[in-house]
């Protein structure tokens, strides 16, 4: 049987984490949601992920204080998926995630499909033990 994949889900916004957070469970992900940047550098500590999925405004006001989060996922396991999801995005804003290690980038409203898309791969990659 193939390994579910363990995300770390982190966004401010308790409705998004919510329903992004369903929405990964219910196509088998091992979903770990954290609200603030120090829960999830924890988390980050504590256990090994396949993918992070973070929002790079968490304190609100349009700050990148994601780009910490993205930076801890990079330095906890080099082989972490990193995607940042963002409202304020702009080309310098996409440019700095990329340079602090996400290997994507999405824009809210966040597209499921697009999500989905994304886990389904993850869980090909690791039915072949990648």
């Amino acid at each position: 049987m193939a390994q579910a994949p363990k995300v770390l889900l982190v966004d401010d916004e308790p409705t998004i984490l919510l329903s992004l957070s369903h929405s990964l469970q219910g196509n088998g992900a091992l979903v770990t949601r954290c609200r603030e940047r120090r829960a999830a550098e924890e988390a980050l500590r504590r256990e090994r992920f396949h993918l992070a999925i973070i929002d790079l405004c968490l304190s609100g006001g349009g700050h990148p204080d994601g780009l910490e989060v993205v930076r801890a996922a990079r330095q906890a396991d080099a082989s972490t998926d990193v995607i940042v999801m963002t409202a304020f995005g702009t080309d310098d804003l996409r440019r700095q995630a990329l340079e602090h290690g996400a290997t994507g980038y999405l824009s809210k409203p966040v597209s499921l499909d697009l999500l989905l898309t994304v886990v389904d791969r993850l869980k090909g990659r690791l039915a072949k033990g990648g």
